[in-house]
Order: structure tokens, then sequence, then C-alpha cells
């Protein structure tokens, strides 16, 4: 009997101690951790508006957006979409004409898509799609080439993945059009 207790004390002081450890990492990195989700986010705005010279970050109903500038001349929005993929969260950088008529394009930040299917959402194929993409009505997916205009086709083996980007889209840009216009 008393085995068992100094096995379970022995035990508890590890996890202890490695709980604290995490604890201490993760403080540590925490600061590196914010500075590069602000970097991911803002070579995103970079590589899909190129030509922005001003960026106004902005918080319309708990919506976070960029109004992006060449000059004086608003060239249109920038805003993070987020929601449920088959694999976990998905994040999206999306960047919309001015009139949101148009998505520009769009980048993956953060995805746990299943590797070798779910992952190809990031890949330039499917994400090529997206850009100068009509979103006057909503953006439809076809798993065969699209014939419609705000079409686009799903991944073969990844459909989740690919509906899930759309939806995710989709929503945004209502919200940018109810939060915006």
């Amino acid at each position: 009997m008393k085995q068992i207790f100094k096995i379970c004390a022995v035990l508890t002081s590890i996890c202890a101690i490695c709980a604290f450890l995490l604890a201490l990492t993760h403080n540590a990195a925490i600061g590196k951790i914010e500075e590069n989700q602000k970097k991911a986010i803002q070579e995103s705005i970079n590589k899909l508006a190129p030509k922005t010279t001003r960026q106004e970050k902005i918080k319309v109903n708990n919506t976070l957006l960029w109004k992006l500038y060449k000059d004086n001349a608003l060239i249109g929005y920038a805003a993070i979409a987020s929601g449920q993929g088959y694999g976990g969260e998905i994040e999206i950088m999306t960047v919309t004409g001015p009139k949101l008529e148009k998505i520009k394009g769009i980048e993956i930040i953060k995805s746990n898509e299943t590797p070798g299917l779910g992952s190809k959402i990031s890949q330039k194929p499917f994400k090529a799609q997206f850009e100068n993409l009509d979103v006057t009505t909503p953006i439809t997916y076809s798993k065969t080439e699209p014939k419609k205009p705000g079409q686009i086709q799903t991944i073969t083996g990844a459909t989740i993945s690919s509906k899930s980007v759309v939806e995710i889209l989709n929503k945004k840009i209502k919200a940018l059009r109810v939060n915006i216009q």
C-alpha cells in the first residue's frame, strides 16, 4: 500500500513540474506567437493587395477589417474570415474590392486540414479560383468544372474542406455588406 502512495506522489510531482514548465514556455513564447500572427496577416494583405499604399485598421460591430488605399483612393477591404473545417478551425484572409462585388483573392492563414487532401486549400490551384471571383451573389461550388459566375470547383477527396472555405467566405462577405454599406 505504501508503494502505491509513493508511486502516486512521484507521478504527481512529475506532472506538476511538467505543467509548470509548459506554462513557463507558453508565457515565454506568447509574444513571439502574436508577432508571427500579425506578420502573417500583414504578408497576406501585401500579397493580395500589392498596390496598397496605406491601410486603416478598423472595428465595426465586432468585425475587424482593414480599409485599403492607394494614395487617398479606397481600393478595397481586407478581413479575416474563420470557421470550422473538416480538421478544425480555418482562418482565411480575404481582400475584396471597394464595392464588395469581387474577391481579389484569399490566403489561408490557419488550417488543420488533413495533410495531402484538405491541406490543398492552401495551395495555389485552389486559391487561384477565388482571384477576381464575382461575389454579387453567394459563392457556390461544384465537383466538376465551374459553369456559373461565382462558382469554384471543390478539391477531389476534400469536399468538406472546400465547402467550408466557401461557407466561411459567404458568411464573412454577408457580414461585411451589413457592416460597411
